[in-house]
């Protein structure tokens, strides 16, 4: 076993939670030819909903738990496992030809993509004590913001040479590739391979990838060609002999998997992360899949909204009564607490401006979506730089100031942003004002997260690192189905005045109200998140460099020997 080499394997975790973000974002441009893949016509786009909130729902639901998970195990074990996640929901993904299929990848592709930012972002909690971390979580931030530029600028780079699902056979093997240099920079496995759950795995994605591949020499053969013969009228790929054997198959290498696992997964409170993926799941699914142009909510929002708030006080009465709760108890209050609610706000300022700048775009600037989203790149380049910025200045001018200030400076360029008419995009002040409020945004990415790890215990950084970015993703989901309701109920009015609703201009000026309001309302957020960020704290760290930490790499032995399932506070 090699020796450990922690900021190369933080490096590398980054760069893989660059991949996840951009996974984000990479369907943008190949959705429509994803629905032609899965037999969908372009006029049911509202049934391809499912493709981008699907990776949303697994991106969040489980966050909590994988957190938790991070916390009492290896936070190298806990990236390689979402990696491995995430690159076996590449291929279902790659590999689907009809739309369940391809959107039961799209959720497992979240949930390895989402659970790899609390395990990362608590490596940069073990690796530098609580002064000396701005740099890195900004570096952490700003790769994760790049991730989501360059998302579709790498859809549109293979759509230009291949189809869509190279996109994904893509992710596949890069996640294989960072799989590969975890273990390396990591110092290896730390434990024998197990080779009967890894044989049994094999044999399982391989039978489960030959089914959902269906290549016509066994299928159109009279003898090989059986066990690909859907059962009754199903059409569905793994509704066949071999599809089954193959899900059967994966089904016993989980059971082998998690067994060992157990005593991590008992001590992690599985009950109370049903609860809350329930909650969130319930959430997400009821803002994501609305259709902005006519509702809210989505179609089965009045039904998931109750039993999201079911899903709450349940876990309400079971955090109270538990040993051992999924969220510590006393984890989010102080600092943390008002970090939950910064995150939130930033969440909504970040959503409302990367939707809604390409609609006010196409309505005064260009007719073309390669020129909208030009102007989308104004501010999307600049929320990284931020991010490296804000992760500079923690030191001399703390969590507090930092946040405060780019979020206030946001608010302004977001309440500017909303004056916008024809012709404001062709100004240099409009790519200064994008600039401001991406960098502004950029900035509170790191205070964020900076106060919340230093605010909870060694033995809770997963845990909280995974609820910093659920709020902002919150915020992101809700955000946008609120301000777009608000939006559109200013454009119906603004209709309503029109006389001649032929009159083509004033139906534009009747879209551009709404944005200017989606804007006001995200001015509004960025504000309320400015000011609250002020109880992050305006202490300076020192600027006197600490004493190198040791990296301590958990053991099996350390972690089952815990009290408290970790080694950290030890």
């Amino acid at each position: 076993m090699s020796t450990p080499a922690p900021r190369p394997l933080l490096a590398t975790a980054s760069i893989a939670v660059a991949l996840a973000a951009a996974d984000t974002y990479v369907v943008v441009l190949a959705l429509t030819d994803m629905m032609a893949g899965v037999g969908l016509g372009v006029d049911a786009l509202q049934r391809a909903t499912p493709i981008i909130s699907g990776f949303l729902l697994g991106y969040v639901a489980v966050l909590p738990l994988i957190g938790r998970i991070a916390d009492l195990s290896s936070r190298q074990r806990v990236l390689l496992w979402c990696l491995a996640i995430f690159v076996v929901g590449s291929a279902v993904t790659a590999l689907a030809t009809d739309l369940p299929t391809l959107v039961a990848g799209r959720v497992v592709q979240g949930v390895g993509g989402g659970g790899l930012v609390p395990a990362t972002l608590a490596i940069v909690a073990d690796l530098w004590p609580a002064d000396r971390r701005g740099m890195p979580l900004g570096v952490v931030g700003a790769v994760q913001e790049l991730g989501s530029v360059l998302g579709p600028l790498l859809g549109a780079a293979v759509l230009a040479v291949s189809d869509w699902r190279m996109i994904f056979w893509l992710n596949a093997i890069l996640g294989v590739v960072l799989a590969v240099l975890i273990v390396r920079t990591g110092g290896g496995l730390g434990a024998r391979p197990r080779w009967g759950p890894l044989v049994v795995t094999a044999v399982g994605l391989a039978v489960t990838g030959l089914a959902l591949a269906a290549p016509d020499a066994l299928t159109t053969s009279v003898s090989l060609g059986l066990p690909f013969v859907p059962f009754g009228d199903a059409t569905a790929r793994l509704l066949t002999p071999i599809g089954v054997l193959g899900l059967l198959l994966v089904a016993l290498a989980l059971v082998l998997w998690v067994r060992p696992a157990l005593p991590v997964l008992r001590r992690s409170d599985l009950l109370g992360a049903v609860l809350v993926a329930t909650a969130l799941g319930a959430v997400i699914l009821t803002f994501a899949a609305a259709d902005p142009a006519r509702e809210v909510v989505g179609p089965l929002g009045y039904v998931l909204l109750p039993v999201a708030a079911l899903a709450t006080l349940a876990y309400a009465v079971h955090h109270r009564r538990s040993s051992a709760p999924l969220i510590p108890r006393g984890l989010v209050r102080g600092r943390a607490l008002v970090a939950l609610v910064v995150s939130l706000s930033v969440g909504v300022a970040l959503v409302a401006v990367v939707v809604d700048v390409p609609l006010l775009a196409r309505l005064i600037h260009t007719d073309s979506e390669t020129g909208a989203a030009l102007v989308l790149v104004r501010f999307l380049v600049a929320v990284p730089a931020g991010a490296l910025l804000g992760g500079w200045l923690l030191r001399p001018l703390g969590d507090g100031a930092v946040a405060t200030v780019g979020l206030a400076a946001a608010s302004v360029g977001l309440f500017v942003m909303a004056t916008w008419g024809r012709g404001s995009l062709d100004t240099v002040a409009s790519t200064l004002i994008l600039a401001l409020v991406g960098v502004g945004v950029g900035l509170a990415l790191a205070p964020v997260n900076n106060a919340a790890l230093a605010q909870a215990p060694d033995e809770a950084h997963g845990t909280i690192s995974a609820l910093v970015v659920v709020a902002r993703m919150v915020g992101m989901v809700v955000g946008l189905a609120l301000l777009t309701a608000i939006g559109l109920h200013q454009y119906y009015d603004a209709v309503a005045q029109i006389p001649d609703r032929t009159d083509t201009a004033a139906l534009v000026d009747a879209a551009i109200v709404q944005v200017h309001w989606v804007f006001r309302g995200a001015g509004v957020a960025a504000a309320v998140g400015s000011l609250v960020a002020l109880g992050l704290g305006l202490r300076r760290h020192s600027l006197r460099p600490p004493p190198p930490r040791p990296w301590r790499r958990i053991t099996r032995t350390q972690r089952e020997g815990s009290p408290q399932g970790s080694p950290r506070t030890r």
